[in-house]
């Protein structure tokens, strides 16, 4: 599965088989998560075998069953914590779709459980992404057309349309889709396009924006652009 593939297949799960990840799984993520804490300056980890941390009011408020194993999201707070918690955390996302496993990014519905993870100095914990193998392959949401969310025109390249749809297959919070983009035009030799994140009362839009600006540039093609 490719990754424009695993776009298109990849839907929210909330309900999962208590299976172990198998080990050949379990080897690539944590080579990948390595590889995404050193380039995004980040400290996700793997929990896995760990039943509680999805137990309780809160779990059941999420409507969540049979997590087992999860990555805890943190980082140095920062300004562009979160943008970089969604860009980075969403490569993982897309990778164990390639894997076979099923995720969820989840905000609120989850407990802190002392010793499943550490914390460095001044570093926070932004979200956490359930992962596992789902009872089901989840289901499509309703998603904002093109034209919402872009400026998009015959005056755009192609790849600028085709980095939007994959865009708005990207999760954002309870779907909200509160991000835009915007065909900058030619810069120095170069195509730009600007990421805008709009307003939410329910937060997490800054976390979304880079989960978006993520799916952007695989359905554009990283190649053909630089952010402006």
């Amino acid at each position: 599965m490719t990754l424009k593939e695993a776009i298109k297949a990849r839907h929210s799960v909330r309900h999962y088989n208590e299976q172990p990840l198998a080990h050949d799984v379990v080897g690539v993520l944590k080579a990948e998560i390595d590889r995404l804490n050193t380039e995004g300056q980040l400290h996700i980890q793997l929990v896995r075998d760990e039943p509680e941390a999805f137990r309780g009011p809160l779990a059941r408020y999420g409507k969540f069953g049979g997590v087992r194993n999860y990555l805890v999201m943190a980082g140095v707070k920062a300004p562009d914590l979160d943008e970089r918690i969604g860009y980075y955390g969403e490569q993982l996302v897309l990778l164990a779709q390639t894997l076979g496993l099923n995720t969820c990014w989840v905000g609120l519905s989850y407990r802190k459980i002392p010793g499943t993870y550490v914390l460095r100095e001044g570093e926070v914990i932004k979200a956490y992404i359930a992962i596992g193998y789902g009872q089901t392959q989840g289901v499509n949401h309703k998603i904002k057309t093109v034209r919402q969310v872009s400026n998009v025109s015959d005056a755009a390249p192609a790849w600028f349309k085709l980095g939007v749809e994959a865009a708005l297959l990207a999760p954002t919070a309870i779907n909200q889709q509160k991000f835009s983009f915007e065909y900058v035009g030619v810069v120095d030799g170069r195509h730009r396009v600007q990421a805008h994140r709009g307003f939410s009362l329910v937060g997490y839009t800054q976390m979304d924006l880079g989960i978006a600006k993520y799916h952007f540039e695989i359905g554009a093609g990283k190649e053909n652009f630089d952010w402006a």
